[in-house]
């Protein structure tokens, strides 16, 4: 499980973007020369000597009132807000700069860990560069080059040691869910739905996020935790109207669930920033569900339903295990279709196969579709196991894990989904060399 979430902040052109790539292991972030190059909210995961943490790459905050420049601003407040670690980027050759100390002056009124960095250190000759940095008394600097990687150890040290011991433990017994998706496409509403009707609410409970709410509840002797971002509407509407940084408020949610709810306008359609937070879903193994929200106000023919769901499945090619509810949280219609999805798909999620019957499915499969020749020679799966649930992880034994075809592996997991219930969960697929 992924274990708090770190946001990298500073002046533009400073090497934010080349640290993120750097510590997430990927050329994800735009680096450029340019001054200002990042303008949306980047985020990817990072893996260091046993801990899993989520990065958050930012625009660069300057004195001057440059264009994109309040947007920036706010992005970056919104990162500060929901990180638990905040690394704060500078540049040795620039020296300390007016815009240095404007992003200091936001983060003084920070009560969480700042870590103070001094980038493009290139050569040990070079370390006295990082004295001046001193006067924003935000402590020692760690000296670094994000272009070479010096240094880079050392502020992943840093940043785990301030991470958040605590981790919020899912428990099979209850159903953990968030929902997620751009402003205003109604996920209070529904919340307001799923709460209200005919529901006991056991307490509300402060989560390890300060602006998310856990929310207990029991539907037909079922537990139920809904976990609801309330921050956006407590900083005013502004957040609400920058639609491209409301994932970052999502992160933490997601995290902590076991299902999360895609919740797209169905008279407006889907856009690109649904599609983006749904992808940091499925990276984390969450089981998924589609909700399509204001159905009330679509002009419908006999074939409305199932044509939408046609747009939904061709634009989340990777979600073809989703089930879709259509519902209107106005008018209180459909709401029951949820929590039968999410009884479904928590069942689905926790799923555990016998080995007997999982491997006399693996072997049908090999008789009716022989694997192909790839990397210069054919696989052979010897047996198979499951290792774990939430989600169903499955270790394939195999002669060459190289001779596996992404097609053929594909093919098995549909095997999996075409005998097991596994609907709006998704499956790992482990290979692993026979001894």
């Amino acid at each position: 499980m992924l274990n708090g979430i770190v946001a990298i902040v500073g002046s533009p052109n400073v090497g934010k973007s080349t640290i993120f790539n750097r510590i997430i292991g990927e050329r994800h972030a735009i680096v450029d020369d340019e001054a200002g190059i990042t303008r949306d909210r980047l985020y990817g995961k990072c893996e260091w000597l046993g801990h899993s943490f989520s990065v958050i790459d930012t625009g660069g905050i300057e004195v001057e009132n440059r264009p994109f420049q309040e947007q920036i601003r706010i992005q970056t407040q919104i990162a500060i807000d929901e990180a638990d670690v905040i690394v704060f980027v500078t540049d040795s050759h620039l020296g300390l700069t007016s815009d240095d100390r404007l992003v200091a002056k936001m983060l003084y009124k920070v009560k969480k860990p700042v870590i103070l960095v001094v980038n493009k250190i290139d050569e040990g000759i070079h370390i006295s560069d990082t004295q001046e940095f001193y006067a924003l008394g935000l402590g020692e600097p760690i000296a670094v080059s994000g272009s070479h990687g010096i240094g880079i150890g050392d502020l992943l040290q840093k940043i785990v040691n301030f991470l958040p011991e605590k981790q919020y433990e899912l428990q099979a017994d209850q159903i953990t869910f968030c929902l997620v998706g751009r402003p205003n496409v109604g996920k209070s509403s529904i919340v307001n739905c799923l709460l209200n009707e005919e529901r006991v609410i056991v307490s509300d409970i402060s989560g390890t996020t300060r602006d998310s709410i856990d929310t207990p509840f029991k539907k037909d002797d079922k537990n139920y935790v809904v976990i609801d971002t309330a921050g956006l509407k407590k900083r005013g509407k502004i957040y609400e109207a920058i639609d491209k940084y409301s994932a970052i408020r999502a992160l933490k949610a997601i995290e902590r669930s076991e299902i999360v709810l895609l919740v797209v306008d169905g008279h407006q359609g889907i856009i690109d920033q649904d599609k983006h937070v749904i992808e940091y879903a499925t990276e984390l193994h969450k089981a998924i569900i589609i909700v399509v929200n204001k159905w009330d106000i679509v002009d419908k023919e006999t074939n409305t339903m199932s044509e939408f769901t046609k747009i939904i499945r061709n634009e989340y090619k990777f979600l073809d295990y989703a089930p879709i509810c259509f519902v209107s949280a106005l008018k209180k219609q459909r709401i029951e279709t949820i929590f039968k999805a999410l009884d479904l798909v928590h069942n689905a999620y926790y799923t555990r196969v016998k080995t007997s019957i999982l491997n006399d499915v693996i072997q049908d499969a090999q008789l009716m579709n022989q694997t192909p020749d790839f990397n210069g020679g054919r696989l052979k799966i010897y047996y198979a196991s499951q290792v774990s649930a939430a989600p169903p992880t499955f270790v394939l034994f195999v002669n060459n894990i190289n001779f596996m075809h992404f097609s053929y592996q594909r093919y098995i997991e549909n095997r999996l989904r075409d005998t097991f219930s596994f609907e709006g969960t998704p499956i790992n697929i482990l290979l692993r060399n026979k001894k």
